[in-house]
């Protein structure tokens, strides 16, 4: 060995025990496929209600003024000018000059026993009123969508730390070793403007980024083994792989091998688990009926079927991203009135036969489900470049998320914003204490789980968080 590559192998033998102390884990749980329960035990200080998560993250940021958060005063004071002490200083991301005031085209009810208030246009949620928590306070410090999803997914605005479903395949691990323990599904008109970034392991070992599934073709690309080479090749060429992985492992001591390593034999494993799992055209004709799914195509509905598939058999994080929720009214089809109940109708009866589904099943009881996006919408019309379509611009001030399931109280709604819906008055949710609530039912203490890199520190809250206790059941 060389001069230099005892240099290298002395750098990632102090990377590896860096990493290695505290929880034990990183590489050294790595190294044996992970032997995922010794950090679980480590991290889960709480008795934990929920077991996995599914979340329906809403790319482009839906309105919860025309969803969840009615204002009668908008209504009064339609097409008047916003008062001056709202916007005084503020930064908006199109709007110029004083806009006016908008209020909902949309009709509001009281739904179920607990009377929760929502729009007209989500029967099938609405159906289950008395399931869900609503937040109408949440805020955040982003105003842009790819910064702003990225800061909903990661802690960070800024691309390079890792998401909540990388966090809680290194803290939790799989209950299923055939299959990867975070899993991203995507659909809408475009991907999210965060890009992968959004699902991300960041500096934990890459073994536990979110794992792309698709509804349509091939469900996993590159799994499958190529024409002409056999499943006894492939494990022959796995093998020859591993032992010259393990050689250079033993040369440079680079945990990041032991991922390429693990990530290698997940694959192979998925060769066999995968295709069984994505089949959704075996379910009854009822379940697709209800779930308005057709198999072979890609769309929200058959991934909110095929994330029930997922956490039956053990993946701990499913997240479904559906982009086109972006209604700024600058254009034909893009105006709330037009496109808001396009999108509703989408994603309302997939969602309602999800949570049908779960509760006929047993599941929701101990399976969180989180809908949202990246912020929130203005109480005021953007009017972008004189446009006299209704729309509204990003607002991050005030914004609406719903949690169902898994410890969260069903049946209630929380916060509150001003009359006009611009500012939250009463029990505001930053970011952090979204993620610190749901890391606690998980069993987690969000202070605890925490991964040393560049000389601290880091966990998904950052310096921040607290758990909302209003939201526990």
């Amino acid at each position: 060995m060389n001069k230099h590559q005892e240099k290298l192998q002395d750098i990632t033998r102090r990377h590896f025990f860096k990493q290695a102390a505290g929880f034990g884990i990183g590489s050294m749980a790595l190294g044996s496929l992970m032997n995922e329960q010794l950090l679980a035990s480590s991290v889960k200080a709480i008795a934990p209600k929920a077991k996995r998560v599914i979340y329906l993250f809403m790319a482009g940021a839906p309105s919860q003024l025309d969803m969840f958060d009615y204002k009668p005063a908008l209504q009064k004071h339609d097409g008047q000018p916003i008062p001056e002490e709202f916007i005084q200083g503020e930064r908006f991301a199109f709007i110029q000059g004083r806009p006016n005031l908008m209020g909902t085209p949309f009709e509001f009810k009281r739904y179920g026993k607990s009377g929760q208030e929502m729009c007209n246009l989500i029967p099938h949620l609405a159906r289950h009123a008395d399931d869900i928590a609503i937040i109408r306070s949440m805020k955040t410090s982003q105003f842009n969508h790819a910064p702003a999803q990225i800061l909903l997914n990661t802690g960070h605005q800024i691309p390079g730390r890792p998401s909540m479903g990388a966090w809680l395949s290194y803290g939790l691990g799989s209950e299923n070793k055939d299959l990867p323990s975070f899993v991203v599904l995507l659909s809408g008109e475009n991907n999210p403007d965060g890009g992968k970034s959004c699902w991300g392991s960041g500096f934990l070992p890459t073994v536990h980024q979110g794992v792309e599934f698709r509804s349509k073709g091939e469900p996993v690309l590159f799994v499958n083994n190529p024409d002409g080479i056999s499943s006894d090749i492939r494990r022959q060429s796995l093998d020859a792989i591993r032992d010259l992985n393990q050689i250079n492992r033993q040369a440079i001591g680079d945990p990041e091998i032991d991922t390429r390593i693990a990530a290698y034999e997940m694959a192979y494993r998925m060769q066999t688990s995968v295709p069984e799992l994505t089949d959704i055209a075996k379910e009854p004709a009822k379940i697709h009926e209800a779930y308005g799914t057709k198999p072979g195509q890609t769309s929200f509905a058959n991934n909110c079927l095929l994330a029930r598939r997922l956490i039956e058999r053990g993946t701990r994080f499913v997240q479904l991203y559906h982009w086109g929720w972006d209604m700024h009214g600058n254009g034909v089809g893009v105006d709330i009135p037009t496109k808001l109940p396009r999108m509703c109708r989408e994603i309302d009866k997939p969602i309602g036969a999800l949570l049908d589904d779960l509760k006929q099943r047993g599941l929701l009881e101990d399976t969180i489900v989180i809908w949202g996006g990246e912020f929130g919408r203005t109480p005021v019309n953007e009017a972008r470049s004189g446009s006299k379509l209704l729309g509204r611009d990003h607002h991050p001030r005030a914004f609406a998320y719903w949690v169902a399931g898994g410890g969260f109280k069903p049946g209630v709604t929380i916060g509150q914003t001003d009359e006009l819906g611009y500012n939250v008055v009463e029990d505001a949710v930053e970011v952090y204490d979204l993620q610190a609530t749901v890391l606690h039912l998980l069993g987690i203490d969000h202070t605890k789980l925490t991964y040393r890199f560049q000389g601290r520190d880091y966990r998904l809250t950052d310096v921040h968080g607290n758990v909302v206790k209003k939201l526990l059941a």
